[in-house]
């Protein structure tokens, strides 16, 4: 007699998937930073060039960058004329290279959000030409060159350390480098996917110290500005501000390294700079991702080096301007179809800098935003458009449009054809989303619709993005009391945005949390009834069928979405076939479904269920084991491991992986019920007396009401 339910899980708090994954990062490496290899560093390009005119002295380059760090919030930045921002924070490590090297005080990204943004970086292209336009759903082509790629075909050791799950190689930036390391811890979808920066700086060094005598190319990606903002003793202490309590972090990380670097000799070309910057507040933006202000767009930028002029440059840069740089930095010839230019040339005009902010349309069905700057004047395509004189007023407080509507036209025209929308976008895997949404980036279904009206600028809905964050804080504080205001603020963003599928997902989110299973399979139906529920809404509502006993309509939802090929829903679908008893049909589609994603950690996990439905012990043990090294936070995972081992008389270690499953979730009413039975059969009272009173105390009377009796009996017997 055992227990082991389906992985039905309810919702984290990060997203609404019911089968969270934990995707593995790859197999250990024996490089000296303990990071993975990358798998697909290119040997040759046959890249188009223009000869560089040989300014370039440096040995080794050095790319650095910092998540969501405000151009006005480092100690170097000192534009001509501007005001003391309130953001400002000392910086003495980067001031002193700052000091020696060129400081760029008006430059740009293209996007507001991280994995944009950072492709742009690595391959010099615009968002639009690159294709990553959002950090959900895209991945970099194999088109679309890497300055790693190019810097490997001419001998450079080269390395990435990234922190943060949004940059993890899956995306396509790992291409080019020899290690590539984005091993962040991993388990459970409660976990943020992110980890500290000294942590990721002792990694960065001790690679480039053991790769001595080589040319070297580094890629160092710090993720700690990001929100939320903890930055931990002393700098809390220290700062004005949580935010610049972790800027003052970021820069403390960053002295071993640069103090490496400025005794070295030769020195390496060093670029600083960030992915995007944060709006605090700004225009009414908590974060980034929907407008793209200055707040967000503008980012701090300095290159310091050999052959590099010192001293201050009010020139219009871009995020595509620093491939350019870097190749000429070494001596390396540039890319004759790259659309930026070496910011180590001679002064001049730019031109102009396209950029675009899409996350509320893809994932809101907001208008979708795109821009252009150009000879100091800023032009925002939405709805209702903007026009910012930016020299004369930098925080975009009076929009020129209604006044200057044929100035507004014509840098309209300059918005390139092929940015137009809707870009192209694949599904992730449930446990991708949940690591984003852990990091903040709250991933959901956009309406699919081609034109907006003026009820879709994201100017008139940024309340609703607030409301948005709100949520997730009441979720993820699970009490009763934040709970319910949890479900009464995701039911009033429903009622003012009904086509807004991420209220829909909120809704039901809290609604499965709060215990209230028929509220939310009537609000997923709602939301399926409407058309505006994604497939992980769907998915959920399947699987809430399973659950609520009513498996013959979970099939006629799941289904489609198994013909799609989608292994989430392959494996939904074999769950629910495997409720009716058709446990042949249910083996056949779990294993496509393992075929397409063999390390889908919430796949293995289920496939262990079912394979103990099926009475096959040592297939429950090879997916129980995978299961719980790719999910090593899943109380069910280590459920099913330990059925398994008893099944193959092995009670002891039974024993032992059900009071870790215990420990890890002491909700898990399975566990204790199969450790309080079976240590009672062992002779092991005490342990049993434990978990059996622990149950009869507190497993929900509705699902274990065959259970109790047999649990008060066993007890009686045990003697209380």
């Amino acid at each position: 007699m055992f227990r082991s339910h389906r992985s039905v899980q309810h919702l984290p708090s990060c997203c609404l998937m019911l089968l969270g994954l934990a995707v593995a990062c790859g197999s250990p490496s024996s490089d000296p930073a303990g990071e993975v290899p990358s798998e697909s560093a290119s040997t040759t390009l046959g890249v188009t060039t223009e000869a560089s005119d040989g300014r370039g002295q440096a040995r080794d380059v050095v790319l650095i960058t910092v998540d969501t760090l405000r151009f006005d919030a480092v100690g170097f930045f000192d534009a001509a004329g501007a005001e003391e921002s309130p953001w400002r924070t000392p910086t003495p490590s980067l001031e002193a290279i700052a000091e020696e090297g060129r400081v760029f005080t008006f430059a740009v990204a293209h996007a507001p959000l991280t994995l944009p943004s950072h492709a742009s970086m690595l391959t010099g292209l615009y968002p639009y030409q690159h294709g990553v336009r959002e950090n959900a759903g895209f991945v970099l082509p194999e088109e679309a060159r890497t300055l790693a790629e190019i810097l490997k075909a001419e001998g450079f050791a080269t390395a990435a350390f990234v922190s943060a799950f949004v940059l993890d190689g899956r995306f396509g930036l790992s291409r080019g480098f020899d290690v590539y390391g984005d091993r962040i811890a991993r388990g459970g979808s409660f976990q943020v996917s992110e980890r500290r920066g000294d942590e990721t700086v002792a990694k960065a060094l001790e690679w480039w110290q053991s790769q001595a005598g080589q040319r070297r190319f580094l890629w160092l990606h710090l993720f700690d500005p990001h929100a939320p903002y903890d930055a931990g003793s002393p700098w809390s202490e220290q700062a004005t501000t949580p935010y610049q309590a972790e800027v003052a972090a970021v820069d403390a990380y960053l002295r071993p390294l640069l103090d490496l670097f400025a005794a070295a000799e030769p020195r390496p070309l060093v670029a600083f700079t960030s992915d995007h910057g944060e709006a605090l507040g700004d225009h009414g933006e908590l974060t980034h991702g929907i407008f793209a202000y200055q707040s967000t767009l503008q980012v701090p930028l300095l290159v310091w080096g050999p052959g590099v002029e010192p001293g201050s440059d009010d020139r219009l840069a871009r995020h595509i301007d620093l491939m350019p740089t870097l190749l000429e930095g070494v001596g390396l010839p540039v890319p004759s179809d790259l659309p930026g230019r070496s910011l180590l040339g001679p002064d001049g005009d730019v031109g102009e800098s396209y950029f675009e902010a899409l996350s509320g349309a893809l994932n809101r069905g907001w208008a979708p935003l795109r821009g252009v700057i150009r000879d100091g004047k800023k032009y925002v395509d939405l709805p209702l458009a903007e026009l910012y004189d930016l020299e004369a007023d930098p925080r975009e407080t009076s929009n020129l449009v209604a006044d200057r509507r044929r100035e507004a036209q014509a840098l309209r025209q300059h918005l390139p054809d092929a940015s137009e929308w809707p870009p192209a976008r694949s599904e992730l895997s449930s446990e991708d989303l949940a690591r984003l949404q852990s990091l903040g980036y709250l991933t959901g279904d956009g309406d699919a619709k081609d034109h907006f009206t003026t009820d879709d600028d994201p100017k008139r809905l940024i309340d609703l993005d607030r409301d948005i964050h709100r949520f997730s804080e009441l979720f993820a504080a699970g009490d009763p009391k934040s709970l319910e205001a949890a479900v009464q603020l995701a039911s009033s963003m429903v009622e003012r945005r009904p086509t807004m599928g991420v209220a829909h997902t909120q809704l039901a989110q809290a609604l499965l949390e709060s215990g209230l299973r028929d509220e939310a399979l009537a609000a997923m139906e709602r939301a399926r009834a409407m058309d505006v529920a994604g497939v992980s809404l769907l998915r959920q509502l399947g699987l809430s069928l399973v659950e609520a006993g009513r498996t013959l309509e979970a099939l006629e939802v799941l289904r489609p979405l198994a013909d799609s090929e989608d292994p989430e829903s392959m494996g939904a679908l074999a769950m629910a076939l495997s409720e009716l008893g058709r446990l042949e049909e249910a083996s056949r589609w779990m294993a496509s479904a393992l075929e397409l994603a063999p390390e889908d950690g919430s796949l293995q996990e289920n496939a262990a269920v079912l394979a103990l439905r099926r009475q096959d012990a040592a297939a429950a043990m090879v997916h129980g084991r995978k299961a719980t090294e790719l999910r090593p936070s899943s109380a069910p995972a280590w459920n099913h491991l330990g059925v398994a081992l008893f099944m193959q008389a092995r009670p002891l270690e039974a024993l032992e992986v059900w009071q870790r499953s215990v420990s890890l979730d002491p909700n898990q009413f399975d566990t204790l019920f199969n450790l309080g039975v079976q240590a009672a059969e062992l002779g092991r009272p005490d342990l049993a007396r434990r978990a059996l009173k622990d149950f009869e105390a507190r497993a929900p009377r509705d699902r274990y009401a065959d259970d109790l009796p047999k649990v008060r009996a066993l007890l009686e017997r045990l003697g209380r």
